[in-house]
């Protein structure tokens, strides 16, 4: 993989000196191309769908993989939202004169070569893709078998496209997703790629972290909660519940236990157990599964055990637990959560105050569904990933999480005494 990576390289000099306008004249190629091919990639799609459901993948994981009509113009329209920033590079973030009357410029560059290894999702294959390049950085794509055909028809739409725009279109592989050998070989391509960002399961994350030989930027698996303070509004309560859960259980950002503060138990309880009748199952402690008291034959219920409050379930199941206080909830969250995405649903805006403040996680949500931790919810257009680390990016990120600080100082002469 050596030539591929030189390759990328020499792609990624040439794309660092591009103008915003070549950029984006790019991109809008890219954009009409994914159009004109959307039959040809939905075809391909379909195959890799139909491989999934035949091997036995669970539906809310196929849902990951799937793409339709809405999500390709989903894909579309994030690009279009890329093509509307700015553009990073060469943005000035701070500037001072030193007291010796040096003149100090921090500015915005491109990180280099970057690599992505990823798990199903093939619209990461744009997402990446767009955010990269608008940022100045080539990108090796290194999806995951299942999504194998989706990610071979959307990369060479994007490359055609790079081709009808005039722009570079060396600045984007795919690998062939064939075997495990690949990704030690990216993991270990020191000097060869700047940065590899994971993105997927816990045990995609945990090994290309350990294994890494160059920087990583690491997402990481969400074990999400909301906590149900006392004398929260239960039917604004039940409604976003229902919705963290159920929209696309799937996803990263999808509630997997709920925290019920003691005191309003009996009147939001009853009101889940309609809701969650026949749409995914319950696994309560014992004060939560006595105060649903005699719920909908539908409804499935469980006794919660230890192992399922660290689990990430991605799947139509939802944990819960009774707590006494806030203090119990926050400490439960910090013990189980993954940094990810926490929320507080509360009338109290000293409750809301105290959680957003003393809860360690990227993205703390009050009176409103966990599900919005997304880089096209915050105006991105697109996100290469949710970082649950704590410097460089953290949360959904953005074009800015490729870029890098040069410093750029000036002088009439200066030597330094």
């Amino acid at each position: 993989m050596n030539a591929l990576f030189d390759s990328l390289r020499k792609a990624q000099e040439k794309l660092a000196v591009q103008t915003r306008q070549a950029k984006d004249r790019a991109l809008e190629a890219v954009m009409e191309m994914i159009a004109l091919n959307q039959e040809a990639i939905l075809k391909a799609n379909g195959a890799d769908v139909e491989r999934a459901r035949s091997g036995g993948m669970k539906e809310a994981l196929v849902d990951r993989l799937l793409l339709d009509d809405a999500r390709i113009a989903a894909i579309i329209q994030g690009l279009e939202t890329v093509i509307r920033q700015d553009d990073p590079i060469g943005r000035v973030r701070a500037g001072w004169t030193a007291p010796n009357g040096l003149k100090i410029e921090a500015v915005a560059v491109p990180l280099g070569v970057a690599a992505i290894i990823y798990e199903s999702r093939p619209n990461v294959t744009v997402d990446a893709f767009s955010l990269a390049y608008k940022a100045g950085c080539a990108i090796l794509l290194r999806g995951s078998s299942a999504a194998r055909e989706s990610n071979r028809a959307l990369t060479a739409a994007i490359k055609q496209g790079l081709q009808a725009g005039e722009g570079i279109p060396g600045a984007v592989a795919l690998t062939d997703a064939e075997t495990r050998d690949e990704v030690e070989v990216i993991l270990k391509a020191r000097g060869k790629i700047d940065v590899v960002l994971p993105r997927g399961g816990r045990d995609l994350i945990r090994r290309v972290v350990e294994a890494a030989r160059v920087p990583v930027i690491e997402t990481g698996e969400g074990n999400c909660h909301i906590y149900v303070d006392a004398g929260a509004d239960l039917a604004m309560a039940a409604a976003v519940i229902e919705n963290a859960k159920l929209q696309r259980p799937g996803a990263c950002n999808a509630v997997e236990t709920l925290l019920i503060h003691r005191s309003v138990l009996g009147g939001l309880m009853p009101l889940l157990a309609g809701r969650f009748a026949g749409k995914a199952e319950l696994r309560c402690d014992p004060p939560a599964r006595e105060a649903a008291g005699s719920p909908p034959p539908e409804l499935v219920l469980r006794d919660a055990v230890e192992p399922d409050w660290e689990t990430e379930f991605l799947d139509y199941i939802l944990a819960v637990k009774t707590v006494d206080s806030l203090d119990e909830a926050i400490e439960h969250i910090n013990r189980y959560g993954t940094k990810h995405s926490e929320a507080i649903l509360t009338n109290t805006l000293q409750a809301a105050e105290e959680f957003s403040r003393r809860v360690d996680a990227a993205c703390v949500y009050v009176n409103a569904s966990t599900r919005f931790t997304d880089g096209g919810a915050f105006g991105f257009g697109a996100e290469l990933g949710i970082s649950t680390q704590k410097f460089h990016a953290r949360g959904p990120m953005g074009m800015d999480a490729l870029t890098a600080i040069q410093y750029r100082i000036a002088g009439s002469g200066h030597v330094r005494p």
